[in-house]
């Protein structure tokens, strides 16, 4: 975009200065992913550019890593424990994460930035400390190195993003719309799901997104928790980078990349329609 005709030298040095600036910490933010992404297609097993792949000889590309995660016993199990625990985890937190901004969000609520901090508190806490504290909890409990234990700590760990997100959209929440709802007969419950929930859904399904993503990346937790059945993807990936080095990290990496920017575009789409929605009202 071209800077207004009336804009002095200095206004035009600063406008087109501040593109270039944020053009730059860009490239600097996606770099990594632009070296990660054509070297998984690599046909050697080798983490840098072969003389073939820069002058784009086409048998120097190959897909033989991606066909390698369908082929490994250890990815497969890593990918479906991934997906078990993300989905268990993220269905959790979207529950206790929705009904505890529910209930800061009421004006009856007691001291609600004691609460509030409380409940992000894993968002603040170094993940080192939290992943050591729930490592002594759980082991107590019983529950280290059990898929439900994994579940309960990721659950912890995304329990803050639903209440940031939730509250976030219940603030702009016209509370009349469910006093008139119970006004007319509507019982508690179907004034939720009826009206309250409706319109404040794509805060839900966006704070579920990010516990999901949370989950399905976390690390810290994992490798003190989890044993060899409850490996995930990320803590596959580390054993790989640590015990057999392979290129097969790098399709894996590639493969998280694109499901991330498919979930950032969800949200992404979420907030415009909440846009939309509290435009249209």
């Amino acid at each position: 975009m071209a800077p207004p005709l009336y804009a002095t030298p200095a206004e035009k040095a600063w406008h087109y200065g501040f593109r270039i600036l944020c053009g730059l910490i860009f490239f600097f933010l996606i770099a990594p992913l632009l070296v990660i992404v054509p070297l998984s297609f690599n046909a050697e097993p080798y983490f840098t550019f072969t003389p073939g792949m820069l002058a784009l000889e086409a048998e120097a590309f190959s897909l033989r890593w991606y066909a390698d995660i369908l082929a490994n016993d250890q990815w497969l199990h890593s990918i479906r424990n991934s997906f078990t625990i993300g989905i268990a985890a993220t269905l959790l937190a979207t529950t206790l994460g929705t009904l505890a901004a529910l209930g800061l969000t009421s004006p009856a609520m007691p001291y609600r930035r004691a609460i509030m901090a409380l409940l992000i508190s894993p968002m603040i806490v170094p993940i080192i400390i939290t992943a050591t504290g729930m490592y002594f909890f759980y082991s107590w409990a019983g529950l280290a190195q059990t898929h439900l234990g994994i579940i309960l700590a990721h659950t912890a760990l995304g329990i803050p993003f639903v209440v940031i997100t939730v509250t976030a959209t219940l603030s702009g929440y016209d509370q009349t719309l469910t006093r008139a709802a119970l006004s007319l007969g509507a019982p508690p419950h179907v004034a939720f799901f009826k009206v309250t929930m409706p319109i404040i859904l794509p805060g839900i399904v966006s704070g579920g997104l990010f516990a999901f993503v949370t989950s399905f990346d976390e690390v810290v937790v994992v490798l003190f928790m989890a044993g060899f059945e409850e490996r995930t993807i990320p803590r596959q990936m580390w054993a790989g980078i640590r015990e057999q080095i392979s290129p097969t990290i790098l399709a894996v990496a590639t493969a998280l990349v694109l499901v991330s920017i498919a979930l950032l575009t969800a949200v992404e789409m979420l907030r415009r329609r909440g846009e939309r929605l509290r435009q249209g009202r």
